[in-house]
């Protein structure tokens, strides 16, 4: 390995992971809130609710999150940067840039996934706690907000902990619509350089570390919420 190369350019490497973990965390937060709406939808019992939710998902599960993200920025971003007069305006200034395509296309993506997670954990609910928390007077509401959401999100702790794992290292396509992430410094440095190993063996190692990380805050969150189901 060539090292000059990583200490020559450890501010490039720093801000692609920046990029990365930002970008990341971005869309898990509005993706895991689409999620809770999505996946009570997907549990209602009235078709028309149900339905969009279940359509919703099958569209983002169904296919890869490097199409969705070209659908985003080549797609709806030419089409709308294509409109006379837009670039004139302020809006010019969300549509041309690649960051917030990327945000779109991996909040819905990771949210579709999400949505299944807690979908399986809601309806896996013990009934005997809602039926404790009918007995105290607890609207239907209430039961939802106080027992069965906070319930189905321990349990799918687990699942989802590997789902935003799997979206960190989905991360890496965004190099593909010019976003620089840690990937796409990785791939300047192999083109400045001419090396195909460090850039990318360094990256590696970066998410690496980042995943360690990810696994062992799930794994104190699970111990600690989990607890009451450990033998």
């Amino acid at each position: 390995m060539n090292w000059n190369i990583i200490i020559d350019n450890y501010d490039r490497i720093l801000a692609g992971t920046w990029t990365t973990l930002w970008m990341v965390a971005v869309s898990l937060l509005l993706g895991l809130i689409l999620a809770f709406a999505t996946a009570m939808m997907s549990s209602a019992k009235n078709p028309l609710v149900r339905w969009p939710a279940e359509l919703f998902s099958y569209i983002f599960r169904g296919t890869p999150l490097l199409i969705q993200l070209y659908i985003f920025y080549f797609g709806f971003g030419l089409l709308l940067g294509g409109i006379d007069g837009i670039r004139d305006t302020v809006w010019w200034h969300v549509i041309k840039p690649a960051w917030p395509w990327a945000i779109a296309a991996m909040t819905l993506n990771t949210a579709a996934y999400t949505c299944e997670i807690l979908r399986g954990a809601l309806n896996n609910t013990n009934y005997g706690e809602i039926e404790a928390a009918q007995s105290y007077g607890l609207s239907n509401w209430q039961v939802l907000r106080r027992i069965m959401l906070p319930s189905a999100f321990r349990r799918s702790l687990p699942a989802y902990g590997n789902e935003v794992i799997y979206m960190l290292h989905g991360s890496a396509v965004l190099s593909w619509v010019a976003v620089t992430d840690l990937t796409g410094i990785a791939k300047q440095l192999r083109n400045d350089y001419y090396d195909p190993y460090t850039p990318f063996i360094v990256a590696a190692l970066i998410y690496l570390c980042i995943t360690a990380i990810i696994v062992l805050v799930f794994k104190g969150l699970e111990k600690r919420y989990l607890a009451h189901l450990q033998r």
